[in-house]
């Protein structure tokens, strides 16, 4: 499947087989079939459970986009129009939003330094960043958990940042112990953002719907831009919405891509 262009292999392992998905095997996917991540299905038909295997084949604790995709899948199959997941990042509610769409509620925005977490007590709003990038300068971004840590950069021209070499660069920063996912973010209007994320463990992605949501409480928290914003990434668009009770949901279409035979 795919959520706005982030590409994905669903595996429901229930009520066994997640064992079959070791890092070598996960990589080995992710090279074949150009997947950003592997989503697998754990727990019971009544209390479904996410788990987010990266392309490099570590295990995450959030993927919006991929908690939307799953959704899809689960209330296609149960005939409903709204499901409750359990992840490492917390429980994810969603909803049919539409045709092939799907609305994701990824909890609170959390923006304490040790819930992100970071290396050392700072605030948030603006890290302490300054970089220079050829012709473009980098600087004070900032910081932000969806269950996952994400560090965002607001720049002129998203499309003529560096993106990767950058995000490859700050992914392993020492400020960030658990890595980082790396948000390029441009303001077009205050309801309108353009976004490139390079996601920690996948590279450089055509959409990621927690950084989607990283980016809009980012640029709120700065006032760049309105609690509702259409963020637009290269694999579709996205709306996200920080509500007044601290929670952030994500909007967008979904896509049946086709199915794998994977050998036992």
């Amino acid at each position: 499947m795919n959520g706005a262009g982030n590409a994905f292999l669903l595996a429901d392992t229930r009520p066994e087989g997640k064992d079959a998905f070791t890092p070598d095997r996960v990589r080995a996917l992710a090279v074949r079939h150009g997947l950003d991540q592997v989503l697998l299905i754990d727990g019971t038909a009544d209390a479904p459970v996410m788990r987010v295997l990266n392309a490099d084949g570590g295990e995450v604790g959030a993927c919006g986009n991929g908690a939307r995709c799953v959704a899809w899948h689960l209330m296609r199959e149960a005939g409903t129009e709204a499901v409750t997941l359990a992840s490492a990042g917390g429980p994810l509610v969603a909803e049919a939003a539409g045709d092939m769409r799907v609305r994701v509620d990824l909890g609170l925005a959390r923006t304490g330094w040790l819930d992100i977490p970071l290396a050392r007590a700072m605030e948030t709003v603006s890290l302490p960043f300054d970089i220079d990038a050829g012709s473009h300068r980098l600087t004070a971004p900032g910081a932000v958990s969806m269950g996952n840590p994400h560090c965002v950069f607001f720049v002129e021209d998203a499309d003529a940042i560096p993106a990767r070499a950058i995000g490859h660069r700050m992914e392993h920063d020492p400020l960030f112990p658990e890595r980082a996912n790396i948000g390029f973010a441009q303001v077009i209007a205050p309801d309108r953002i353009r976004l490139r994320v390079w996601e920690r463990g996948a590279g450089l992605t055509l959409a990621c719907g927690t950084g989607a949501a990283a980016a809009v409480v980012a640029g709120h928290r700065k006032g760049l831009c309105e609690r509702a914003v259409t963020v637009v990434a290269d694999g579709g668009e996205l709306a996200v919405a920080w509500r007044a009770d601290g929670h952030v949901t994500v909007e967008g279409p979904v896509a049946l891509d086709g199915e794998i035979a994977i050998p036992a």
